[in-house]
């Protein structure tokens, strides 16, 4: 097969093991959705223990050839949970790794004309010492001041400093929502310049609209994800309690993750009628949304949620605290109904109980449809983003275009 293009994709996830979140989301759809043209070289971690460190194999992954490069083992124990310490963080764990075995990625690069894509800020530079232009993907807008699980918050100062580092030297950014671009046109307008909007991805195959199911029977939501303090979970699991008392216990939570809720207090309440269901792969999870009614999301802040995407397009409408970059996709009286937060939190949940309610009338009255709710997405189909993503790197290994701004359309969102 000729594939004079390669991609040398970067990050601290095993494509065969059990890591969830959004960005592990986007990382394998780009490994199951490239361009024939294209060869991936992914860089990252034994999750199973049975490869060898260092060592380039070729692994097939959803039909596809790839090449692997583990860099460090990080068991399936460990790979979902937020780092304690630096030293100890996946991230710097993968980082070290991939320093440690810089001769054997240089060997497996040599002569391809590759070109970086990045997740994460931190491995700008290895991607700098193995000379490649990158394209560096943003995915999520928090500041210091906000709730997150992750070393972020407490190691701020190294986080502005990689992403300063990275957003200088790349030569492309993608941004999950424009409210990312406002601020980037504050803090480092030259790297701005280079930036434009594109989201995750949703295999809208996969995740088809399909027909509400038995919508007189128990009120059944779902939640899909990590619960990561900035998810809010206490305010989630606040608003399900009180939804299940409104509802006279007719309501059953479902929640989809590895992470786990009684970590909580909060949970308590909801543990009698929740269903864990642990990590589920694309098609598991698609079969569980259809088996469902309605979402909820209760974040501070979001990059763009795989979770909100798949949902949707599946057909099925949210009820969620209002950030700006849902307002093309949570649309009143087709897809959901968005809340401001209040101080008061007691009025927060009797707004979110309120909207969940309303929209249960409208399922059985039959003025929600899920054809509608699905076209919604339609822009963020993983076969035209992935088109723009992949042309971007085709620019930039293109010897008469190298060096040359690449320019695309954004996408429908805000900002």
């Amino acid at each position: 097969m000729n594939r004079p293009f390669t991609v040398c994709l970067m990050h601290p996830m095993d494509p065969r093991g059990r890591k969830l979140g959004g960005i592990e989301t986007h990382v394998r759809l780009i490994l199951a959705h490239h361009p024939e043209d294209f060869r991936i070289i992914f860089v990252g971690v034994d999750e199973i223990g049975d490869l060898a460190l260092g060592q380039l194999q070729t692994i097939d992954y959803a039909g596809r050839q790839i090449d692997f490069l583990p860099v460090a083992r990080i068991g399936s124990d460990a790979i979902n949970l937020a780092g304690t310490s630096l030293l100890r963080s996946t991230t710097f764990r993968f980082a070290s790794g991939a320093l440690r075995h810089l001769p054997a990625l240089r060997r497996a690069l040599a002569g391809t004309g590759a070109t970086a894509d990045l997740q994460r800020f931190e491995f700008a530079l290895i991607a700098g010492l193995l000379g490649l232009k990158t394209v560096q993907m943003v995915h999520g807008e928090g500041r210091k001041d906000q709730k997150m699980d992750s070393l972020i918050r407490k190691l701020w100062f190294l986080h502005r400093l990689n992403e300063t580092v990275a957003l200088t030297r790349a030569s492309a950014i993608f941004c999950v929502n424009g409210t990312i671009i406002k601020r980037l046109k504050v803090i480092l307008p030259k790297a701005a310049k280079k930036a434009v909007v594109m989201s995750v991805s949703v295999e809208t195959d996969r995740f088809a609209a399909a027909a509400f199911a038995d919508t007189d029977g128990p009120y059944r939501l779902v939640f899909a994800g990590r619960l990561d303090e900035f998810k809010d979970p206490p305010l989630m699991f606040k608003v399900v309690a009180a939804l299940h008392k409104r509802l006279k216990g007719a309501l059953e939570f479902h929640y989809a993750g590895t992470t786990d809720p009684a970590r909580y207090p909060e949970f308590d309440a909801i543990a009698g009628f929740t269903t864990r269901h642990g990590f589920l792969d694309a098609s598991a999870l698609a079969a569980l949304y259809r088996s469902c009614h309605a979402g909820i999301l209760t974040s501070f802040f979001e990059g763009m949620p795989c979770y909100l995407l798949e949902l949707l397009a599946v057909g099925r409408p949210f009820a969620a605290i209002r950030l700006p970059q849902y307002d093309p996709l949570i649309v009143a009286g087709v897809s959901g109904a968005l809340v401001e937060r209040n101080a008061a939190e007691a009025v927060t949940v009797d707004a979110l109980c309120d909207a969940f309610v309303s929209l249960r009338h409208a399922m059985q009255s039959g003025t929600l449809a899920p054809d509608a709710i699905h076209a919604l997405i339609e822009p963020y189909s993983v076969i035209a983003q992935m088109g723009r993503l992949f042309e971007r790197h085709r620019s930039l290994q293109r010897p008469a275009t190298r060096g040359t701004r690449f320019v695309t359309d954004q996408d429908p969102q805000p900002g």
